[in-house]
């Protein structure tokens, strides 16, 4: 009787009422950055071409949002991290899993890829510019790779991180090839494969920024460029704003999918 006592007490202690001072907390310094920058601006301070306020900002992104500018940048930008993305992710998976569930070709290509993972990505610029131009194809190629080393590492690593015990109790249970692979490893595997999918795509984005500065007439990494040039620092922050909030979009996107598929894990505090 006392131990259903307990555990009344512990679900009791889970569906604790929700504490909204715990949703106000991490919004108190951001507003008090923007207040204090709002007063820096609004006395004069600084200059407005230097560092425009807040609200200046809103106009401008409520104005470029308004006469479509934006969406369009937006629109283009959109389709190049998606292609980067899934051309980069898809081999990431595919070599990954090879790797994997293979010594050999462990041996064979790990070694080269591990090598290349070290080359800094903004070192290829000039030789995707030599050899593709300034094309949109150079554009996706250089958001692919950015985007296929996290994945590919973090689903050799899943993979291989497998615990030996569960392989040993599903030879014991006599499972399938394939149900081990589906109901063993790609279970364990699943925390580095949702880890390597959410750093590729804040790499995918970063890279993003810079193949569109490196030559372009169109996207956001592109209207940051062209507002530098004009010293429309209202529209450079507009863009840096809808790169933060694209970013963590696509992060929420990803943990999301994290809280619904580790919910079964003792482990995941999500």
């Amino acid at each position: 009787m006392a131990v259903v006592n307990n555990e009344q007490i512990y679900v009791k202690k889970q569906k604790r009422p929700l504490n909204w001072m715990d949703l106000i907390y991490p919004w108190i310094v951001p507003l008090l950055v923007i207040l204090l920058w709002q007063a820096i601006g609004s006395f004069g301070f600084v200059e407005e071409q230097i560092l425009p306020t807040p609200i200046k900002i809103i106009s401008t992104f409520v104005t470029l949002l308004g006469n479509g500018e934006l969406f369009y940048h937006f629109t283009i930008s959109g389709q190049r991290v998606l292609g980067g993305f899934i051309v980069g992710a898809g081999t990431g998976i595919l070599l990954g899993i090879l790797t994997g569930f293979s010594r050999f070709a462990q041996e064979v290509i790990d070694p080269s890829l591990q090598m290349l993972r070290t080359v800094p990505l903004l070192a290829l610029i000039p030789l995707f510019i030599l050899w593709f131009g300034l094309g949109e194809f150079g554009k996706v190629l250089m958001i692919a790779l950015g985007a296929f080393f996290p994945v590919y590492v973090n689903f050799f690593l899943g993979i291989r991180s497998v615990d030996q015990k569960l392989m040993e109790v599903s030879k014991i249970l006599q499972f399938s090839f394939w149900k081990t692979i589906t109901k063993v490893i790609l279970p364990s595997a699943l925390p580095n494969i949702l880890l390597g999918l959410r750093l590729a795509l804040g790499t995918s984005w970063l890279v993003l920024v810079v193949s569109e500065m490196m030559g372009t007439s169109a996207g956001l990494g592109y209207m940051i460029q062209d507002a530098r040039a004009y010293a429309q620092t209202d529209i450079v922050f507009v863009g840096l704003l809808m790169f933060a909030m694209l970013g963590k979009c696509s992060d929420s996107i990803i943990y999301a999918i994290e809280r619904k598929c580790l919910r079964w894990r003792d482990t995941f505090k999500g």
